[in-house]
């Protein structure tokens, strides 16, 4: 159900890549704006990005096999990094479009009002699919579909700043010199997005571990639903998409059956998973006395 409630947004942010791609390219076509152009050209990554999304979510979905025991849920980590990757280029792109036009200034910008009518329309349409998009990525734990909807939102707020300053351009038109000093300001705020994704895609593949609060709350689950004489050490924590990865040591007294850990096990397993979505917990059960003489030791 989850799988399909985010493949289903990402087919969405694809369809919306679509149609604002061709309101932006027309929107410069009609205006030649080089603005509005890098506007059109970080629509072209988004839908790059959303194909990416999709193929990663699919293959995600795949379950577990004999190669890839622990399942398929790094490929997201490899969508985020290809995105971030393509809107380094896209960064790139704009800010040459907009450097030569400041170094070769083209003719007086045409039929603005219109430009702007259609930019104002694609960026509703993205505005309204990233807060779609950001509350399933919610729902579902999916950092693709979070990084797909923030790279929306990010084109939205790149869309706001390229409109503001073609309403300038068309009441003062001495001031045509903000077109190309937009579009690489846009540019280099698109780069910051980029390299964050990259960050993120980095940390996930290196295995980082979970949140502090969520780290603190399976410590919190764990001591709860300690018998007398039990305790826990060496608590690790992963990532892997949306699977939480915990594992730990548990130490019992030497007498304890092993029907009894195995009984022991089965409730901390079933507490964490309770609390903390999609977790897949491994325990190690020791005996207590063998961690006594360290104990003592000074």
């Amino acid at each position: 159900m989850a799988m399909k409630a985010t493949r289903k947004m990402a087919l969405l942010s694809i369809a919306t890549s679509i149609a604002t791609l061709a309101l932006k390219f027309g929107a410069y076509y009609v205006t030649g704006s080089v603005s509005l152009l890098s506007d059109a050209l970080e629509a072209l990554v988004n839908l790059a990005a959303g194909l990416v999304a999709l193929t990663a979510l699919t293959i995600a979905e795949q379950p577990a096999d004999d190669r890839h025991t622990y399942g398929h849920d790094k490929a997201e980590y490899f969508s985020i990094g290809v995105e971030g990757t393509l809107i380094l280029f896209a960064a790139a792109s704009i800010i040459y479009a907009g450097w030569n036009r400041f170094l070769h200034p083209a003719p007086p910008l045409e039929n603005l009002g219109w430009g702007i009518a259609v930019g104002v329309i694609a960026a509703a349409m993205n505005f309204a699919t990233a807060r779609l998009m950001l509350g399933v990525a919610a729902q579902h734990d999916s950092i693709t579909i979070e990084a797909d909807a923030r790279h929306l939102l990010t084109d939205v707020w790149t869309s706001a700043g390229v409109l503001g300053g073609l309403l300038v351009i068309m009441f003062l038109p001495r001031w045509q010199i903000l077109d190309p000093v937009i579009a690489i300001a846009v540019g280099l705020n698109i780069i910051v997005t980029g390299v964050d994704l990259l960050r993120r895609s980095i940390d996930g593949l290196m295995d980082t571990a979970l949140s502090q609060r969520e780290i603190d709350k399976a410590g919190e689950l764990i001591r709860a639903g300690l018998p007398a004489g039990a305790s826990f050490h060496a608590l690790r924590t992963r990532k892997a998409g949306a699977t939480r990865f915990i594992e730990f040591h548990l130490t019992v007294p030497g007498e304890t059956s092993v029907s009894e850990s195995h009984a022991l096990c089965d409730r901390l397993e079933a507490s964490i998973a309770s609390h903390l979505a999609r977790a897949s917990v491994t325990i190690h059960v020791e005996p207590q006395e063998a961690h006594e003489p360290l104990a003592r030791s000074p």
